[in-house]
């Protein structure tokens, strides 16, 4: 006889954005949130019961609320993320919430040479990611990371002596162009004073390591960055790392009569080699739903 499984459900990607009028100059937040719920729902599947169901269009109106009712946490997606999962913990038939909140930067123009106060453009940087996880009892998990930092070097990386069978063509190097996008995540095991500066101050770390680290592969480079990211940031446990490889093919420009000494390259988007990884302090405890396999990297 069929039986139910774990469940959830809850509102994804919702759009808010936040300006601060009584700043001057202006400030803008722009956050995509999505909450989802576990508990005690199991009569909505098997008999269309939906007393104990809180509307996901509750939840959306609920974010939109908190971005004015949680004043200057809304500021920071850690604390929003928290403010909203300790809300929804209080329903009594809930017993799990992820929120998780994707972050993205706005910078200020420039008018006549200065700052313009009220005008902004999206950034085409990274994106700030949060997973906050609260269970009913109390115990609370914040996932901080970032996603689309690309980052490149021109030389001190190398690829060789690797393993060969017959399908392998891939001829070794000493001296190639190294490129990623960065999709990384980090546990607080002590959550930060103020998860602003301990943001900065590992994507910091890991852009310092990237450039730094003369590479024979990147997954050696994967492990340095983390190591670099412990060691700045005492209060994270684990982070993780998924690098696909943004590969660039040296062209030959031998029919044209020109010499291409590792100047000229195609940057190919795919196939691409994937990289992903975890750097973990050996004291720590699993962090258990803090990276929820569902959640992916």
């Amino acid at each position: 006889m069929p039986v139910l499984g774990h469940t959830q459900y809850g509102k994804a990607e919702v759009r808010v954005v936040r300006i601060f009028r009584e700043t001057d100059p202006h400030e803008i937040v722009d956050h995509n949130v999505s909450v989802a719920l576990s508990g005690d729902f199991a009569d909505t599947h098997l008999t269309g019961d939906n007393s104990k169901v809180l509307t996901t269009d509750a939840i959306k109106n609920t974010v939109n609320a908190f971005a004015k009712e949680a004043g200057d946490a809304v500021r920071t997606p850690e604390l929003f993320g928290l403010a909203l999962a300790r809300h929804f913990t209080e329903v009594d038939q809930v017993s799990r919430v992820r929120v998780q909140v994707e972050t993205y930067p706005w910078r200020r123009l420039e008018h006549a040479g200065v700052p313009h106060p009220h005008a902004f453009a999206r950034d085409g940087g990274h994106v700030r990611t949060t997973t906050v996880t609260r269970s009913s009892a109390g115990q609370e998990w914040v996932v901080s990371g970032v996603r689309g930092l690309v980052v490149l070097k021109t030389t001190d990386s190398e690829f060789h002596t690797f393993y060969a069978d017959r399908y392998t063509t891939l001829a070794p190097t000493t001296d190639r162009v190294m490129a990623t996008e960065v999709t990384s995540q980090w546990w607080h095991a002590t959550p930060p004073a103020d998860f602003d500066a301990a943001h900065c101050a590992v994507v910091g770390a890991i852009a310092s390591a990237f450039a730094g680290h003369h590479s024979l592969a990147l997954q050696q480079t994967l492990y340095a960055m983390g190591t670099e990211v412990l060691a700045a940031e005492p209060g994270i446990g684990e982070i993780r790392f998924s690098l696909p490889n943004k590969h660039h093919f040296l062209l030959d420009l031998e029919p044209f009569g020109l010499k291409n000494p590792g100047e000229v390259f195609h940057a190919d988007d795919r196939p691409y080699g994937l990289i992903e990884g975890t750097v973990r302090r050996d004291d720590e405890p699993d962090p258990g739903p803090a990276f929820d396999p569902g959640q992916g990297w």
